[in-house]
């Protein structure tokens, strides 16, 4: 069983670094390039990428989602612990919490980002690239995206604190 939980820890870890990459790689690459007139066709160049990633991340978010529930199981955490106020006080519980819910808020921003304003955005950029609504579809996704980068930070914190505790 040792075996199963460090090849799921592995894969964890795996799946964040693939999601966490992608994510700043877009960020802090691919945008920037892309604002500068990369020279292409930005609106379809952003959206065919975005689509793409899209998949990534969200194949990424299943097997998080297995793998973590997987490994708290693996280390004893049990549904009931949800419910226990003596384990709920505990600063174990309260990063468990913690992290599931930076996780549930991820989900929840990368849907709104990647299935509606998004998709929205780039069908605007290349359909109008210079009108208002273009600029504001674009500056609300790109603050969705950077919101999700901050919480990725924040969710790998709380992982390290996981494994090694809070700091202070």
């Amino acid at each position: 069983m040792h075996a199963l939980f460090v090849v799921s820890v592995w894969l964890h870890i795996l799946a964040a670094i693939a999601w966490v990459g992608g994510m700043f790689f877009l960020v802090l690459v691919v945008v920037p390039w892309l604002r500068r007139g990369g020279g292409i066709d930005a609106g379809r160049f952003l959206h065919e990428t975005g689509v793409r990633f899209r998949n990534v991340g969200w194949a990424c978010f299943g097997v998080l989602l297995v793998t973590g529930l997987f490994n708290l199981g693996y280390r004893g955490v049990r549904p009931t612990h949800l419910v226990d106020p003596s384990w709920l006080a505990t600063p174990y519980a309260r990063a468990v919490l913690a992290k599931l819910g930076l996780f549930a808020l991820i989900l929840l921003v990368s849907a709104v980002h990647d299935f509606a304003i998004g998709p929205r955005a780039t069908r605007v950029l290349r359909e109008s690239p210079g009108s208002e609504e273009a600029l504001a579809l674009r500056r609300r996704a790109s603050l969705l995206g950077r919101f999700n980068a901050l919480l990725a930070l924040a969710i790998v914190f709380v992982a390290v604190v996981l494994v090694r505790g809070w700091p202070i």
